[in-house]
């Protein structure tokens, strides 16, 4: 359901009081209103002045009124508010939670899989083909940090690299 921001439609902050949400409403329903506007709609029609926008004429008189009604009255008000705050953080948490999760990998493949290359590297790296003709490529550094997703050199897909981390019997006498 789409939310509309009454205090945008009325410019006021949410921390508006009551009397300045009713002088917002009035100064903008006679700035807007196409019965009490006469003289503006009119210049509008004969000047191509820059202070009667097409922007301004195109308000609907019957939101500002519902925006109005819902403001002025605190448990309405109350409830809006509750609404509103519910829709922007479905919205963000929507937002939140696929930046969280980071990409989606196209498959899941072993390391076993993976061609191991030596070219006088400082650490093993491990690489596997994309099917665009680029490739994938993980070091044991990064399997060090527990690093699983990887992505193509050429493209943007992303793959799952399955692999264990072993733990070297040198390691386990040095901490004891």
């Amino acid at each position: 359901m789409l939310v509309h921001d009454y205090y945008q439609i009325l410019n006021v902050p949410p921390t508006a009081t009551l009397p300045e949400i009713k002088l917002a409403y009035h100064t903008l329903l006679l700035k807007h209103h196409p019965d009490k506007n006469i003289h503006s709609r009119n210049h509008h029609l004969s000047s191509s002045s820059s202070d009667c926008s097409p922007r301004h004429t195109d308000i609907d008189i019957s939101l500002l009124k519902e925006a109005y009604t819902t403001l002025s009255s605190p448990l309405s008000r109350s409830q809006y508010d509750t609404s509103l705050q519910k829709s922007l953080s479905s919205s963000s948490s929507t937002t939140n939670t696929a930046t969280k999760l980071g990409p989606r990998p196209a498959q899941v493949v072993s390391l076993e899989d993976f061609a191991h290359v030596e070219e006088g590297q400082q650490e093993d790296i491990w690489e596997y083909p994309c099917r665009c003709g680029g490739m994938y490529q993980i070091s044991e550094s990064d399997m060090d940090k527990g690093q699983h997703l990887v992505g193509c050199r050429s493209c943007s897909e992303v793959i799952w690299v399955g692999y264990e981390l072993v733990v070297d019997d040198e390691d386990e006498g040095q901490g004891s």
